[in-house]
């Protein structure tokens, strides 16, 4: 069975990427004519995201690497930006 959420419920969502990393919370939905486009999530402490974006605010995941919503959003790998832990070091 198909179950149906409101988007207003997404709001300050964690999200995970599929091999269980903290990526952010969701900030907004981005809507075309009446599908989803994308989901806006923000950077938050202890998130991947601010690692590797530094003093960026957040990225658009596009909706297409949502694998799942429920209690917690889950995306895919690919949403996530390049990162190098060891670039960060050698700087």
């Amino acid at each position: 069975m198909l179950k149906m959420k409101k988007i207003s419920e997404t709001y300050d969502m964690k999200v995970f990427t599929d091999t269980g990393d903290y990526f952010g919370d969701i900030e907004e939905t981005i809507l075309t004519t009446n599908k989803i486009f994308g989901w806006k999530v923000k950077a938050t402490r202890n998130s991947f995201l601010t690692k590797v974006l530094g003093s960026a605010k957040g990225v658009i995941v596009p909706h297409q690497l949502v694998k799942a919503i429920g209690d917690i959003m889950v995306i895919s790998k690919a949403a996530v930006p390049s990162y190098n832990p060891e670039e960060e070091e050698a700087e």
